[in-house]
């Protein structure tokens, strides 16, 4: 977590706000990209971004900077968020027809081997168990270190750097042995 937010949560207190404006600079590329991890990146990611900071604003008076950092509590309403879409959606959305944010400044090969590539990453992620995916979406969506990761889902920090670990190594064996073929 940045370090001056990381600060700015710590201060917090019912005489002192937070820097909202800060928070919400910092925050939103780490929650989009969260969102992204999910459902790929498009209007989807956008929406369940603005959501969850609609939220977060709404109930900013119910912030206690004493049970947790700030960047935590917004990451519970966003994955609340997550949750409430999938529940109401029936169906998860499809993240191979995601599109990548720099396709304007690639080449034309250059973008159809990412896509491909993407399309790849996005199969494989499908083939996790849920609780593997949503740390990684945490983790490499978010930004979020092992600790704020333990902090939202009640696991340990080690726990959750042996899972991430794991699936990692996991995905690269299975991408290594896909590309041999």
């Amino acid at each position: 977590m940045d370090a001056k937010l990381d600060a700015a949560s710590r201060t917090v207190s019912r005489t002192e706000p937070l820097d909202w404006d800060a928070a919400y600079r910092e925050l939103l590329p780490k929650v989009y990209r969260y969102f992204c991890y999910k459902v790929g990146e498009g209007q989807l990611a956008e929406d369940l971004t603005a959501t969850t900071f609609e939220k977060a604003w709404g109930r900013r008076r119910r912030y206690r900077h004493n049970l947790g950092g700030f960047s935590t509590w917004v990451f519970t309403i966003a994955r609340n968020v997550g949750i409430d879409f999938f529940r109401t959606a029936k169906e998860t959305a499809p993240t191979d027809t995601a599109q990548l944010s720099d396709e304007a400044t690639l080449s034309a090969e250059a973008q159809i081997a990412a896509k491909d590539d993407f399309q790849h990453l996005a199969a494989l992620l499908r083939t996790l168990g849920e609780r593997e995916r949503e740390l990684l979406a945490l983790r490499y969506g978010g930004g979020l270190t092992q600790r704020e990761i333990a902090d939202l889902t009640d696991l340990t920090p080690t726990n959750v750097g042996v899972i991430l670990h794991r699936t990692v190594k996991h995905l690269r064996e299975v991408w290594e042995d896909t590309d041999e073929r």
